[in-house]
């Protein structure tokens, strides 16, 4: 059983490995890596366990991408997110994946606090909602105030998120 996990569990955190990079430095996550990882997961498990292999891994990747899809669809990630929670999907099945996504989005969040702080936003933010919040209470209507930041706001590359939060969830899991 060891060996059956040692193989994809490698695989995958040398290709998070890779994704974080790429991301952090090109801000994408290219399709030569989520698309071969995707196949190599599906064709590992059918090696090893057949037709429950295939339904295993493809039930992952529906998984992982699926709960990736609609922030993608309302433009808070980007596709190569997608794919690469698909590819995580992929090779630790619906369960395994289901684990990373909740620990990336935990180490997301994180990730977006240090980001907006180490940018000078968090402050302005906590200031922002804390007025709607106010107005909300006292006029019973929401009254939305916009950000008074013009410049660029700072790119969160989530596949470091992807990378970190899977990392933790196989860290857990493998006990040997």
């Amino acid at each position: 059983m060891i060996n059956n996990i040692i193989i994809p569990y490698s695989l995958l955190i040398a290709v998070l490995i890779i994704a974080a990079i790429y991301d952090l430095l090109f801000h994408k996550i290219p399709n030569w890596l989520t698309y071969p990882t995707i196949l190599i997961g599906i064709f590992y498990y059918i090696g090893i366990k057949g037709v429950e292999g295939f339904l295993f891994s493809i039930g992952g990747i529906a998984v992982g991408t699926g709960t990736l899809i609609i922030p993608y669809l309302l433009g808070g990630t980007g596709a190569g997110d997608v794919k690469l929670l698909g590819a995580v999907g992929s090779l630790l099945g619906p369960k395994g994946v289901f684990v990373a996504f909740i620990l990336t989005s935990i180490v997301g969040g994180i990730y977006a606090l240090i980001l907006l702080t180490c940018h000078g936003y968090l402050k302005e933010i906590i200031k922002r909602y804390g007025s709607m919040l106010k107005a909300l209470v006292l006029t019973k209507r929401f009254i939305y105030i916009p950000s008074s930041h013009k410049k660029e706001k700072p790119k969160l590359c989530y596949g470091v998120a992807i990378a970190l939060g899977t990392i933790i969830s196989i860290a857990f899991k493998v006990r040997f």
